[in-house]
Parts: structure tokens; sequence; C-alpha cells
């Protein structure tokens, strides 16, 4: 760990988050699991979600309420079926590779502005993304660095920091790691800052395409004293499958272009640091 006490900002208090509030964030990740088996199946009785997900029938009914407050689904006796007025899956992700193309510029901006944010000998969490990929890039050559990460991209750069990996399932389409033992390891650590990459950030907060990917970054961002997103003007306001975290979560976001209008009034009132990569 430091050995310098790092810079906290108040709104994160600088402890380990309660056990309530990660079973709080684990409630959460089952819920859109749940709306994701009922959207691929149709139906799936109160007692086969209560197997799949290792919790009571109880349990499994207050969520499939709450989905249904959500409109992700219909009750039905025994069970769930997809709700008529449940919205169009979004768009799927683009490749990677499609990706890293569009905004090369800006997300390499944004990269080289967010590498300030991050003292050497401080315990820095990156996520999967392209732009935090861009980030990685310029931190790996410094030995003054440690690095932990789910992405596997980061571990294939030639290193001359600290790098360490967590273990997991890999998801080949994003070349990352998901999954319970992910999960696990990463919510044994502590980490002085996370950088995370977005599908979309909106008023309703930040989002992306797959669950399990999202899962690893809710945990990142619990397990961070800062929590900085990184995201080009092209993710304002778009959809995309699952929410991460409210906007209260953030701590900064690093952006090529200040947000305006409704974007931009939610940032401000949930205390968000706005910095424009120029």
């Amino acid at each position: 760990m430091t050995t310098e006490t790092p810079a906290r900002r108040t709104k994160h208090p600088a402890e380990k988050p309660s056990t309530r509030t990660l079973g709080r964030m684990m409630g959460v990740v089952r819920k859109d699991r749940i709306a994701q088996v009922i959207r691929e199946k149709g139906f799936m009785s109160s007692a086969d979600l209560a197997e799949m997900f290792g919790v009571s029938e109880m349990t499994v009914r207050r969520d499939l309420s709450d989905l249904e407050e959500r409109g992700d689904l219909r009750r039905t006796h025994g069970g769930a079926i997809l709700s008529e007025t449940c919205p169009p899956e979004p768009a799927p992700a683009p490749f990677f590779s499609d990706r890293q193309r569009e905004n090369a510029e800006a997300k390499a901006r944004i990269a080289r502005k967010a590498l300030s944010l991050a003292r050497p000998q401080e315990m820095v969490a990156l996520d999967i993304g392209t732009t935090v990929l861009e980030l990685a890039r310029l931190m790996v050559g410094d030995p003054a660095r440690r690095i932990f990460s789910n992405n596997l991209r980061v571990a294939a750069l030639e290193a001359r920091a600290e790098v360490y990996m967590l273990g997991g399932k890999m998801r080949p389409a994003a070349m990352s790691l998901v999954g319970p033992v992910t999960m696990e390891q990463a919510g044994k650590l502590w980490f002085d800052v996370a950088f995370l990459g977005v599908s979309s950030i909106t008023e309703g907060g930040i989002f992306d395409f797959c669950i399990e990917d999202a899962e690893i970054k809710r945990v990142y961002a619990a397990r961070a004293s800062r929590c900085v997103v990184l995201a080009d003007q092209s993710k304002f306001g778009v959809n995309a499958l699952v929410q991460v975290a409210g906007l209260e979560r953030i701590d900064t976001l690093v952006t090529d272009a200040a947000p305006t209008g409704a974007l931009a009034e939610a940032l401000q009132a949930a205390g968000v640091e706005v910095i424009v990569a120029g």
C-alpha cells in the first residue's frame, strides 16, 4: 500500500464499504441477471430462479416485484414472464477494434489528462475499454506505478510497472476477466483510484453493454477512494443495457467536450468534477 495518506474527497469517506453496502450491490447485480434470464427464456419460475442464484424464494419474489415496477417483466403465479411493455434490447456492443478507431485522437487526449490524476505509488484499478487501455499504455512504462486490472489487453503490454491481474472467467469479446472469482478478488483489495470505461453516461448514471463487465465496474467503484470515468462525448446520452452506478458514485469525469443541458446539470448536482481534455 502507499506509504503516504492519499487525498480523500468528503463525498466518499475513506473507509471500507459495509457488508450492507456490498449486499445491496450484489442485489442489484442479481436483479440485472434475473431480468436477462427472463428476456432470454421468456418465463422462469421463482423456484428455478432461487436455485439458480442460491437465494431463498422470498428473496426472488422481492426481486421480481422490484423488476415488475421497473417494467422489466410481469409477475405470474409461481414466477415471471417477459413484460409486453419491456423496452427492446439496446444495440449490441460494437467490436473492440471498431471502437478503437472511433474518436481515437480524443481518447488519447483524455488518457493523457487522466494520467495526472493518479500519483506514482498509488494503487490503481484499470477497467476495460479503449480509453482506459490508452491510459494503461501511458502508465505501464513507469516502474513506480502499481496497477490492478481484469483487462487482458493490459497484461499484454510491455510493462515496467507492477501489474497485477485478477483471476476469473475470460470473456473473449472484451478480453476481460469476469465472474465470481474476479469480483471476490477485487472485493478484498482497496484502491486509491479506479479508472472506468463506460458505454454510456446519462442523467441516470453510467452504463455498460455487458452485465458481467458491469459487475466488476461496480466493485472497482465501491473499493476505490476515487472513481474516475473516462468517456468521450460520443458516450453522452446513448442507450446501453445495464446501469453500473448513479452519477453520485463518480468523483471525476474526464472527457473531450463539456457536457451540456440536462447531463451537465445532473453532473453538477451530483458533485462530479468534469475535466475537459483540450
